[in-house]
Order: C-alpha cells, then structure tokens, then sequence
C-alpha cells in the first residue's frame, strides 16, 4: 500500500534544491564578472598603470546601433581620440582581444577556488518495495569541506544525516548522523608548492601574458588606426592639387583655343592643352575613387557600417607628427635597450622560457617514488539519536601508500618534451630578441631617409613652383611653348602629392619607432609617447 511521504524528507530534499537554486544563472554570471574584471584591473594597472574600466559588454547604444537604427547618419571632423573610441566600441578584433583576456582571468578564479576550502552538498530519498508493497523509505543529506594544502596534503570532511523506516513492520523512522574526516600526506612525489601550485602559477602568469598582449594589440591598432586616418589626409590633399590643377589646366586650354581663334596660336598647342585636360580629369577621378575606398576600409577597421558618412579633422596631422623620438636624440643601440626593457612582447618571451625551466621541474617530480601518509577517521551517532555519539566506537586508520617508479614511459617522454619545450622557448626569446634589435635598426635608418625625403620634395615643391611661374612668363613673352607651362604644371602636382606623402611617410615611421620601443601609449585623448625617465642616461654613450 502507498506510504505518505516522510516530512523530515520532504524539509531535506527542499532544503537541498534550495542550497543548489540559490542564484541564478544571470547571478552566477555578474559574480564571474565581479572576480574577473577585479583581476584584470589589478593586473592592468600593476603591468601599465591605471588604465580605466573594462568590460566585455557591448554597450546598448551602441555608435554602430545607433547608425544602423538611422539616428546617426554622419560624423564629422573625426580626430584619432574619437576613432579609437569607436574602434575600442566597434572594432571586432578589439572584443575578440578583450574575451580573451577575460577567459584567461576566469582561469585564474577557477585555480584558486580549486585550492581553497571547496564545499559540497547532496541529498537524496527512495522507496524500496516488492511487487506492489512498499518496502523501505530512505533518505539523506550530507555536506562537506575538501582542501589541497600547499604541502600536498588533502584533507575531505564530511558529515551527514540518513533516514530509514521500514514500511512493512510498522516501525517508526530510524535517523542518524556520522562525520569524516581524511587527510593524505605525499612525502616524496607530488608534495611542495611547486607541484601542487603549478596549474595556479602558470594561470597567473597566462593572465599577465593576455595583458600585455592586449595593450600591445590596442597600441598597434591606435597606430593602424592614426595611419589610415593620415592616409584619408594624404588621399584628401590629393584630391585638392588634382582638382586644383585640372582647374590650372583648364584655364590653359580655354587660353589656348582663344589664341588658336585668333590665330595667334597652332592648334597642335591647343591639342595638347585638352589632352592634359583629359589626363588631369582622369588623375582626378582616380584620386577621389582611392578617398572613397580608403575611406570604406577605414569604416570596417571601425566597425562601423558603410553607410555612414565620415569627415575628418585634418588638425590631427600636426598633432601625430608630434609624437616620436627624433633621429639626433636617439641611436640604434639605446633604442634597443629600450624596447627590451618596455615592450610587452619581449617581456612575455622571457617569462616563458622561466615557465618552460618550472614546467620540465614539474614534469620530473612526476618521474620519483610516490610515498603518500593518511590518516582517516569516521564516528556514527547512536540509532535515533543522531547527536549523540560513542567514541569508543569510532573508527580510525592509519596508512602508507608506496608506489614504485615503475612502467614511467608516459612521465619519461613528458619530462623530455618539457626539456625540448624549454629549449625551444629559450631558443623563441633569443630569436626574438635579434628581430627587435633588426627592426629597430631598420626603423631607424627609415626614420633618417623619410625624414631625408621630406627635405628633398618640400625642395622639390619650391622649385616646381617657380617653374610653374617661370613658364607662364615666358609663354606670355613668347619665349616658351605650352608644352612647357604643361609640363611644369605636371611636376607641380606631383610633387605636392609626394611631399604629403613624404611627410606622412615620416610620420608614420616615427610612431612607428615609438610602438617598437614599447613607448607608445593608448590614451583618452589620443597616443602619446611614454617618458621612458631615461632622458639622463640618453645622453651618455652606451657601453
């Protein structure tokens, strides 16, 4: 016959259920958010100093959303400060970089909770029978503390609560309690903070690489980001002297026609103005069409749709060539010395050849004798009396556990490919290194010959100018030919567009010497260059 359930039961099972329901998921996940975003700003700010808040939610109103919702329909006069905003808004791979740097955060909140006091919690409740009569009620509810001491040593306690009544004599419900208690020493292998802290060491340590990854990652976009703007400036300029030369080139063939009607001109001169005309319409065009697709491109390093309109601020040119160091204040070897000391990257190199070295340590513990002590003891209450206890009667143990290093083939080959690892992380910092110091001589020697090209268009535009004049003048003297005015016109316009570019070219070699130094830094209100407190030390002759 059915029994009606039992209530200290039904008061354990909801009891249980509500220990487990506690929080929510959305709970769950504001408290991962909580521990990880503490993490990374500590870790942020001890690697680069306060770098502001961080999060990997997109902002509900967001720039991108509002475009696409049509509230926003253009920006104008963008300066670097407000694209690297909405490239740290909107830019894909800058929210893959973030996700990235907070998984690794919620890998180190998961090695500590794993070595602190873990609690657990179970219940459970059943009916036996036979045919169709019930046999027996049971249930229980238990609740323990495990803990991995940096020793080695594991302790796991419990205690709990069981419940039994047999249906079929009648009897009333049987209750008692117990408690445990178990604790294992490793002597030999697997004890010590080395072993027993390594997953816990190297998920800090992996923390510390995604944050200087990601700052590497948002200094390298700043200047992607200040390159394409000063691409836009250069792609803008050019439009400007094509525009202006077409009109310049115009004006010459309706001169020419005019001449040519009065028969003071061959219209072999006249011919030529309009094919000049055609040309200077085509380099017009062409130019306009590569501002439009630099243009779009830049709108995808944004994030931003195609849709929308964007003007820039051209100020941000003078602002840009500001930052850098110069040739005469710096030679190849103290910029060297500084990139070793500030850049992310090489930092990280190093790090990880001293994790390779700890990691083949780990991998030999793993190769010794496993000699393990426990100790174990478990007391049961009276029957029905679930709080009184016979100590008399508990139960206890001792035990020593020897495990030979015997059969050790996978250790073996773990432990020498440890050692590889370790020679080939060795062998990665050490290549590395040279690459800097290749790259740092490169940019530099690019930085004096940008910087010698500059010199030599900005040459080039004054001398292109007083050819322009002087053509004109001889042309209305009758001492030179409209091929010559032409030709002049020409080189003018060439050479304004490759004195823009020289300069731009410059610029950009200096940000880019400044980012391969480590000096560059991602602020609020735009890139500036780091003070490295080395300006005394600069001025001396290295060793």
């Amino acid at each position: 016959m059915p029994t009606k359930p039992c209530p200290i039961l039904v008061c354990l099972s909801l009891a249980t259920w509500g220990i487990l329901s506690c929080q929510s998921p959305q709970e769950y996940a504001v408290e991962a958010d909580r521990d990880a975003y503490a993490l990374i700003r500590d870790r942020r700010a001890e690697l680069f100093g306060e770098l502001g808040d961080f999060t990997i939610d997109p902002p509900e109103d967001s720039l991108r959303a509002r475009v696409l919702a049509g509230e926003v329909t253009d920006l104008e006069e963008l300066d670097l400060a407000t694209c690297l905003e909405i490239a740290a808004e909107n830019n894909r791979e800058y929210q893959t970089r973030k996700e990235n740097l907070y998984r690794a955060a919620l890998d180190v909140t998961l090695e500590r909770w794993e070595l602190g006091w873990i609690p657990e919690g179970a219940g459970d409740a059943g009916i036996d029978g036979v045919g169709d009569r019930a046999t027996t009620v049971s249930g229980g509810i238990g609740f323990g503390l495990d803990k991995v001491l940096g020793t080695g040593a594991t302790i796991i306690s419990g205690i709990g609560l069981s419940l039994v009544k047999d249906v079929l004599s009648g009897g009333g419900w049987s209750a008692q309690t117990s408690a445990s208690l178990l604790f294992t020493q490793p002597l030999l292998r697997g004890s010590g903070e080395l072993i027993v802290y390594e997953d816990l060491t190297q998920a800090e340590r992996d923390l510390v690489y995604e944050v200087r990854d990601f700052e590497r990652f948002r200094r390298q976009l700043a200047v992607d980001v200040a390159g394409r703007l000063l691409r836009l400036y250069q792609d803008l300029d050019a439009i400007a002297n094509e525009r202006l030369n077409y009109e310049n080139v115009v004006d010459i063939r309706e001169r020419n026609e005019s001449l040519s009607e009065a028969g003071r001109l061959s219209d072999i001169q006249v011919d030529q103005a309009r094919q000049n005309e055609y040309t200077s319409e085509d380099r017009l065009i062409s130019a306009q069409q590569d501002y439009e697709n630099a243009l779009d491109s830049f709108k995808l390093l944004l994030g931003l749709p195609m849709g929308v309109e964007l003007s820039i601020d051209r100020k941000e040119l003078g602002r840009l060539a500001e930052i850098g160091l110069t040739d005469a204040e710096i030679d190849a070897q103290q910029a060297i010395v500084l990139a070793y000391e500030h850049r992310p990257d090489f930092q990280t190199a190093v790090d990880q050849v001293i994790d390779a070295e700890r990691k083949s340590r780990v991998a030999a513990d793993a190769l010794r004798i496993g000699l393990d002590v426990s100790a174990s003891v478990d007391v049961a209450s009276d029957t029905n009396k679930p709080l009184k206890y016979n100590f008399q009667d508990t139960l206890w143990g001792l035990g020593l556990v020897l495990d030979l290093p015997l059969g050790r083939t996978p250790e073996r080959n773990t432990y020498r490919r440890s050692l590889i690892s370790w020679q080939a992380a060795a062998r990665g910092a050490a290549e590395l290194e040279d690459q800097i110091a290749g790259e740092l001589r490169g940019l530099l020697r690019e930085v004096t010959s940008r910087r010698e090209s500059q010199r030599i268009q900005e040459n080039a535009v004054h001398l292109a100018q007083t050819r322009v004049e002087s053509a004109g003048l001889n042309l209305q003297a009758g001492r030179a030919s409209t091929r010559d005015l032409l030709e002049a016109q020409e080189a003018l316009v060439s050479s304004q567009n490759a004195q823009t570019r020289a300069l731009i070219d410059y610029t950009l070699a200096r940000l880019d010497l400044v980012l391969d130094m480590g000096l560059l830094r991602v602020e609020s209100g735009g890139i500036r260059m780091e003070d490295p407190g080395l300006a005394k030390d600069l001025e001396e002759e290295p060793e």
